[in-house]
């Protein structure tokens, strides 16, 4: 196989058309969320929705952006609160404040930001792999979980582990050459893109949208958020 002409395919038109069947199918997502409208309110505040919209974005977006928190989380489910924070922590470092991911953004957008030393990003990297498994292992052993799981959410979990471990593979030139590897990595995150406006990954989108409603509900009805 010509694993270079997959290469400039895979970074090439795939990308590309995976980046606009991505924007046009979060952006239909978007939209469609809008137009369900807001209920009017036919009872009178007891408390300030704009405070208990602040307050919850103070907790969740600040002290725990990262951690699945709810309330009794850690003893109740220490796999999820665990593993998920290290996850998305990870995941969160390594698209972002990873060098060379960093210059994808900036080629897409046109301007960069600094990034975090390369050993900072490659343990976490790590760790949000090893978070990953654990997501899995627990989604595997927990009833509830195990009960409510499909196909869905396993190709969801693969979508998403594949590209991980295909780029951490590469930063340490593991096991296959650094074409083949880059290639690998770079189909996977082409499928990624047109898989998550069709999956619950596209959750993130609706996080900040989802935080403030809740806090704008809790702080009219004069509750702690």
């Amino acid at each position: 196989m010509n694993w270079q002409s997959v290469l400039e395919f895979a970074r090439g038109p795939f990308f590309y058309a995976a980046l606009l069947v991505f924007i046009a199918g979060m952006a239909y997502r978007l939209v469609s969320v809008i137009s369900l409208g807001w209920s009017k309110d036919r009872v009178v505040p007891m408390g300030s929705k704009a405070k208990g919209v602040v307050v919850t974005f103070l907790k969740a977006a600040i002290i725990w952006p990262f951690i699945p928190w709810v309330k009794n989380t850690f003893s109740r489910n220490p796999l999820i609160y665990i593993g998920g924070g290290l996850f998305h922590l990870g995941l969160f470092v390594a698209i972002l404040l990873g060098t060379p991911h960093m210059l994808v953004w900036k080629s897409l957008l046109g301007f960069g930001w600094p990034t975090l030393p390369l050993p900072i990003v490659d343990f976490l990297s790590a760790a949000a792999i090893a978070g990953m498994v654990m997501l899995l292992i627990n989604r595997l052993i927990n009833p509830v979980l195990k009960l409510i799981s499909g196909p869905a959410e396993y190709i969801s979990w693969l979508m998403v582990f594949v590209p991980m471990v295909t780029g951490y593979m590469m930063t340490h030139h593991l096991w296959f050459s650094y074409e083949v590897l880059y290639s690998l990595h770079m189909l996977s995150v082409d499928v990624l893109l047109i898989w998550i406006p069709l999956s619950r990954i596209s959750h993130f989108m609706f996080y900040f949208f989802s935080r403030a409603i809740h806090g704008q509900e809790f702080g009219k009805r004069g509750v702690a958020v």
